[in-house]
């Protein structure tokens, strides 16, 4: 609470803080224009009849649901995020500006993240609204329709994207993870209204059981959030001139959970797309296309195959994620440089096979951390029977980490007027 106040006393800060949530309030604003004249009450049915589509639509803050001109939310830029830095690891090219040219080739390799977001806004777009098509919960569209919608919401995904990154540039969080956090807790009281709503009395023992995991869930993920092994470095001593410099012993932090919740988000997206492109196909007058698509859809309903496939991805892409922002490589060719090394391991090669089966080791833990969230509400609504709460360990998982790295930030930038 103290660190709230000294924030709202700083005028820089303070008018950095109202910036972020005018632009949180426009984006729910966008979320919330429609894009066309529909049935609402067959449109929600159809996205909680539709187990992947539903879960899209929490993410979008019902923006999804309510097919608003920012039905797609930052998915296409998601997406084509996910693309690039698949990217890195099969064109060296690619990951020499990405890794090694500094700010200027990550600023290069944003903008061909930006350039892709939109055919990609277009695609997914596209194949929404042939699926609502499909569905009857739209009538068809004249060609001029088509394009005045689809570039509407190429326009608003752009527009989204802009928001993010005029939110990053204030130093005091992440705009596409802040984007995302408005989007969940802008769902929050209906899901709650929702689960009163539904509240019998025989029914007690099941919420309080449910509130108590909701509570080992929250000090899981800060404790997990917040651990860390840390490396002992020692620095020999070094004669320059006549100064005696090094022979200090510090630590290289290697966190529990690297990846943040971008593994989540990326087998999130990874997760919808056979998923999307299954309802798309459903309709095909081929019939071994439509038998496919089938097939498809039966396996991403199923709750059993879709947990497992889900808790894998997210394994999967913790340690994507962690082999790129984690070099061991690198890293201990700097500390070499320096004139470090790890007490008892030769420095050079021999440390970058430690620090690489360390780093191994201690993503794990926090791999399997993440899956066990993302599968938690699947878990917990198969033993309790609550549905209201569609999103469960994930959105607890986005929000507490959030909230965490925004406090970091605020803590930080605090500390710069300190001095």
């Amino acid at each position: 609470m103290n660190r709230i106040l000294q924030l709202f006393k700083r005028p820089e800060l303070r008018s950095k803080v109202f910036f972020i949530l005018a632009l949180l309030a426009v984006s729910r604003v966008v979320s919330n224009i429609p894009l066309s004249v529909l049935d609402a009450a067959r449109l929600q049915e159809f996205f909680a009849n539709n187990q992947l589509l539903g879960l899209l639509s929490a993410f979008t803050g019902g923006a999804l649901s309510r097919l608003s001109i920012g039905l797609l939310g930052l998915g296409p830029y998601i997406t084509a995020s996910i693309i690039m830095q698949l990217l890195t690891m099969i064109f060296p090219s690619m990951e020499q500006l990405y890794k090694y040219e500094g700010e200027a080739g990550r600023a290069k390799f944003n903008q061909y993240s930006r350039m892709l977001t939109v055919p990609l806004a277009a695609l997914q777009g596209f194949s929404f609204l042939k699926i609502l098509m499909q569905q009857g919960l739209i009538t068809a569209l004249s060609p001029i329709d088509w394009i005045v919608s689809i570039s509407v919401i190429i326009a608003s995904s752009v527009f989204l994207m802009w928001l993010g990154e005029l939110i990053t540039e204030k130093n005091l969080g992440n705009g596409v993870s802040l984007l995302i956090l408005a989007g969940i807790v802008s769902a929050f009281p209906s899901q709650i209204q929702q689960a009163a709503f539904t509240y019998t009395p025989d029914q007690i023992t099941t919420y309080i059981g449910f509130i108590l995991v909701s509570l080992v869930v929250i000090v899981g993920v800060v404790y997990i959030s917040e651990a860390q092994r840390n490396i002992p470095i020692t620095y020999a001593r070094r004669v320059r001139g006549s100064k005696m410099i090094g022979g200090v012993s510090t630590y290289l932090p290697m966190r529990v959970n690297n990846a943040g919740v971008i593994p989540i988000i990326f087998a999130l997206s990874m997760l919808l797309f056979p998923g999307i492109a299954a309802n798309f196909l459903a309709g095909s007058s081929i019939p071994i296309l439509a038998r496919v698509a089938t097939l498809v859809n039966n396996f991403v309903q199923n709750q059993v195959w879709y947990s497992i496939m889900y808790f894998f991805l997210v394994v999967l892409f913790t340690y994507f994620y962690t082999a790129i922002s984690f070099d061991p490589k690198s890293i201990s060719e700097n500390i070499q440089k320096q004139g470090g090394y790890i007490p008892g391991i030769r420095p050079g090669p021999m440390t970058a096979a430690f620090l690489n089966n360390l780093l191994n080791k201690v993503t794990l833990v926090g791999a399997l951390f993440l899956g066990l969230i993302a599968v938690l509400p699947n878990i917990v609504r198969g033993l309790s029977g609550i549905s209201a709460f569609s999103l469960g360990g994930t959105s607890v998982l986005i929000v507490v980490s959030v909230a965490l790295e925004v406090m970091k930030q605020v803590d930080a930038q605090l500390s710069m007027y300190e001095y």
